[in-house]
């Protein structure tokens, strides 16, 4: 009897394994960590076309006859991270523009401007840059500064948030804007004591420079793609959540065009307008809504502005401008119909609030949306969630709206946060603990171009909250820290729940997509200060090597 017994288990054992698929691919020696709780830890991955077929700690358990191992000698393996909010396009163009970020004073500004026109003579537009005035003391740019060394360059750079933008005088020539052009409604134009233009447009008022600038061809965009996207895999980003750069509908037709020759290496969730949504709602009925490498249905929105600028719509004034409590940059009633709308016709809404007030206010018109087209699985989103109060947390709670954040943003403003809010506010500046105290998802990305699209830079800020200037070292507000498994989840498998797939992406485990990163350093052993130091061995995108170190 012990012998049939025995004699059952072997068969049974040999069929299994003659049945079982055997793998294209098989990743061992591994220190992975799956993020699925059923199974935190294995050694060995296999995977098929462009699927997991097992994860464990077997190497044999789906070899076949041509399949090849690839020995990660104990490297750490994590799944593919996703960046929440990117302008990818922007990223791509700013990749080979005039950069910055790193001036420190007036005069290393103005001579990395005269470097680059000396290095790109002709007459096209200068954008990008990414600069900021809080390196150098916080006085703005004027345009008297660079006029003399930018030639026949117009100029149109915005500061790394996104929210403010400076241009010279043959920018404004060309775009005929004088002192007594009108500026939009959510916008400003600052001007000098004879009411002249300084060259410093915020928010809205950017409409006043835009329509000179010309649209870029259809190649342009197709090189900034490529240049992103090469970019982003180097660094373990298997996918993007892109709010677009021109609107979102060119972005979205460069897309698809890439998509359609299989030359896109990441996924995509491309974002377009929300006061476009009727749109949308055309094309989805009329083409779906994609596939798993590049899809669409989401919408971006915004309420206001960024702290840098000072149009962060806040309750109370700014400690450093009295007269100001920031902007609301979209007409509020347009904003509710806005979203109500899209809601209805079952699209995903995100919408930008960097305020305390902003924060409040989106969360009011989405409870409204809630209340007015019933009950669902609609996963809001309010996209930075920045500054936020007690209540305003609880609210995201109750309401299921997720926080889709961007921790690097702390390693810069918390420089100079101190000068425009009080120390009440300060407090619920990314308040990554207390959201997940009350069981709000947290999702993760960098806003690239306004913050490095790296994860590690992230993660590092996630979990340590110190500044750019050192002065933190234990943590800007420490008590808001994040663990590493928590700052992982929120690149990962709380991005895949953002995107609404986490039916196939996010966790490692048999069935699901093949998209995970192999890392230089096991991110739980080493120090948190030396995260951003970490680099990317591999990245594999639905079974392909997309980049190798």
């Amino acid at each position: 009897m012990r012998f049939r017994t025995l004699l059952y288990l072997m068969l049974l054992a040999f069929f299994s394994c003659k049945n079982r698929e055997a793998a294209d691919k098989i990743y061992i020696n591994a220190n992975i960590w799956t993020g699925d709780s059923s199974q935190p830890s294995a050694s060995v991955i296999a995977i098929k076309d462009n699927k997991i077929i097992y994860v464990g700690d077997d190497e044999n358990a789906v070899k076949g006859s041509t399949t090849e191992l690839i020995d990660l000698q104990g490297k750490m393996l994590v799944p593919g991270f996703v960046d929440n909010h990117t302008h990818f396009l922007m990223g791509g163009y700013g990749l080979a523009s005039v950069k910055l970020k790193e001036a420190r004073s007036k005069q290393q500004f103005i001579d990395i401007i005269k470097q680059y026109c000396i290095d790109h003579p002709g007459n096209e537009w200068i954008m990008g840059g990414d600069w900021d005035h809080e390196n150098w003391g916080g006085e703005l740019p004027r345009r008297e500064w660079i006029d003399s060394v930018t030639g026949e360059h117009p100029l149109f750079i915005q500061r790394y948030d996104g929210h403010m933008a400076f241009a010279n005088s043959k920018a404004l020539a060309l775009a005929k804007v004088t002192g007594n052009s009108i500026v939009p409604e959510g916008g400003v134009m600052i001007k000098d004591t004879q009411g002249n233009p300084t060259g410093v447009f915020k928010d809205e008022a950017f409409a006043l420079i835009n329509p000179a600038i010309p649209a870029p061809s259809e190649k342009q965009m197709r090189e900034y793609l490529d240049r992103a996207a090469q970019y982003a895999v180097s660094l373990g980003v298997t996918g993007v959540n892109d709010m677009g750069t021109y609107g979102g509908w060119p972005d979205l037709a460069t897309y698809r065009t890439a998509h359609a020759e299989n030359k896109i290496p990441l996924r995509i969730y491309s974002f377009v307008s929300l006061g476009t949504w009727q749109k949308l709602d055309s094309l989805i009925k009329k083409d779906g809504r994609g596939d798993d490498m590049l899809h669409w249905g989401g919408l971006k929105g915004f309420v206001d502005g960024s702290l840098g600028s000072t149009t962060a719509w806040f309750h109370k004034p700014y400690k450093d401008d009295p007269s100001s409590t920031g902007l609301n940059i979209t007409d509020t009633n347009l904003l509710r119909s806005w979203v109500i709308g899209a809601d209805k016709a079952g699209l995903h809404v995100a919408v930008h609030a960097i305020g305390d007030k902003a924060n409040d206010f989106i969360l009011g018109i989405y409870d409204e949306a809630d209340k007015a087209n019933g009950s669902r699985d609609r996963r809001f989103r309010v996209e930075h969630a920045q500054h936020v109060n007690v209540t305003a947390i609880q609210h995201f709670a109750d309401q299921h709206v997720i926080a889709s954040m961007h921790p690097y943003h702390l390693v810069d403003d918390g420089i100079w946060a101190h000068k425009r809010l009080d120390d009440e506010r300060l407090a619920g500046t990314y308040a990554f603990r207390s959201m997940l105290n009350k069981g709000v998802k947290l999702t993760f990305g960098s806003d690239w171009t306004v913050a490095p699209i790296n994860p590690m830079y992230g993660i590092y800020a996630a979990i340590t909250r110190r500044t750019g200037d050192g002065k933190n070292p234990d943590g800007w507000f420490p008590n808001e820290k994040m663990t590493v498994e928590e700052a992982l989840k929120s690149y990962t498998a709380n991005n895949a729940f953002g995107s609404f797939q986490e039916d196939k992406l996010g966790v490692l485990k048999v069935g699901m997509l093949a998209d995970f990163v192999v890392l230089s350093e096991d991110l739980f052993k080493i120090k948190p200060e030396n995260i951003k130091e970490v680099s990317v061995l591999r990245t594999i995108v639905n079974g392909k090597e997309v980049y190798k170190k």
